[in-house]
């Protein structure tokens, strides 16, 4: 511990805070920061980057407080270790290994501490949502996970433990790393795994396709649902579409490495009528993985909690009944629509499923994918038959 360096460490720290404006997401502005200042070390860089992290990880609690002091509180709470700790609240250097409830009873009895502070329109969630235990998977990083294709599990298996990776087995396909794990430097995987969140995996469970079928996955982006609706039921006939043609070509990479070949791909904004595109065909399913808050995945994006209200909550509810209006007119009679978000607001899953079914089709199951429980993401799905 050298108290010197902290200081220098906290004179940085903030600089960057007062650099960052959150118009992009954290990792992307640290890693211009970091190349605008090359004289920092590795050391320096990794510490910069945890503290940056827990600083946004306490959302909008302690808010009145001073930026080291909130600093050196949210270090705290998210790390078992801490030489800030240390210099800046010695008091509190002797529960820094507790366990999370301990500490957080420790600042609400000497600081004031408020869990719900960390968001407050947390009290609009799904009512599934256990509030607390959700709020608490907020102050550490969820794991990385990797579907594997059943083709290579085996192979894969072989190559994580050559390569002495600490890994937990999910189930065979699924597998959990430490957040971090460069999965990239193993070009060797390349084409026989998939980064991909362990509620995202399971969506799977709600797709129940059948080959020969014709799909459309609508909100596109990189294809991960897309890859994992064919990878499941690789008979299928399978559309994909996005707003944005650079993401569809980042999903015209990954198919290529999958080795999925035979697919179709348009470019559609769906908050426009796509019949211009579409004409008059319909679809035996479609996956419907709509634009939302992101709410569940803030665990991996703290920074998002700083500028989110209300009134950007109503925009993405508005926003995804104006796609909801347009897409389901595709579906065939009796065809399933999956519709998925990665929220935990109430307005965004419950409700909105409540209004799909105001417009005909009926609900033949719906859940709260509680990744909390997990170190997972968090995620609402929804299957809704058409009339």
């Amino acid at each position: 511990m050298n108290p010197k360096r902290i200081t220098q460490q906290l004179r940085s720290f903030e600089r960057l805070l007062a650099d960052y404006d959150l118009k992009q997401p954290l990792a992307k502005f640290l890693t211009h920061f970091f190349k605008e200042n090359r004289q920092m070390g590795a050391n320096d860089r990794r510490t910069l980057s945890r503290w940056s992290y827990h600083y946004f990880r306490i959302g909008k609690a302690l808010a009145d407080l001073p930026t080291v002091e909130r600093l050196t509180l949210a270090e705290y709470l998210c790390s078992k270790e801490s030489d800030l700790v240390s210099v800046q609240a010695p008091a509190l250097r002797t529960t820094l290994d507790a366990p999370l409830s301990v500490k957080i009873d420790r600042l609400a009895q000497d600081y004031g501490f408020e869990l719900d502070h960390i968001f407050p329109l947390v009290r609009l969630a799904s009512p599934a949502l256990a509030i607390s235990l959700f709020l608490e998977s907020l102050l550490q990083q969820p794991d990385l996970f990797i579907r594997i294709s059943p083709p290579y599990i085996k192979e894969v298996r072989q190559q994580l433990d050559k390569h002495q990776l600490t890994y937990q087995e999910i189930s065979p396909t699924t597998i959990a790393l430490p957040n971090g794990t460069n999965m990239s430097q193993y070009p060797e995987l390349v084409g026989k795994i998939q980064v991909q969140d362990l509620s995202s995996q399971q969506t799977a469970h709600y797709f129940k396709a059948h080959d020969g079928e014709s799909w459309w996955d609508a909100c596109a982006a990189s294809g991960g649902k897309s890859l994992l609706l064919w990878q499941t039921f690789p008979g299928v006939k399978l559309l994909v579409s996005d707003i944005r043609n650079s993401i569809l070509r980042n999903l015209d990479e990954r198919f290529d490495q999958a080795g999925i070949k035979h697919y179709r791909r348009k470019l559609i904004d769906l908050t426009k009528d796509p019949s211009v595109i579409l004409g008059n065909e319909r679809f035996d399913g479609i996956i419907m993985d709509i634009p939302c808050s992101g709410s569940g995945t803030w665990g991996r994006t703290p920074e998002m909690m700083q500028l989110f209200d209300q009134q950007k909550l109503a925009y993405f509810v508005e926003l995804q009944r104006s796609i909801l209006r347009q897409v389901v007119r595709y579906l065939k009679p009796n065809a399933p629509l999956i519709y998925i978000t990665c929220s935990i607001f109430a307005n965004e899953n419950e409700e909105q499923v409540a209004y799909l079914e105001s417009i005909g089709l009926r609900v033949a199951q719906m859940e709260l994918l509680k990744g909390y429980e997990h170190r997972a993401d968090t995620m609402f799905v929804a299957r809704l038959l058409a009339p």
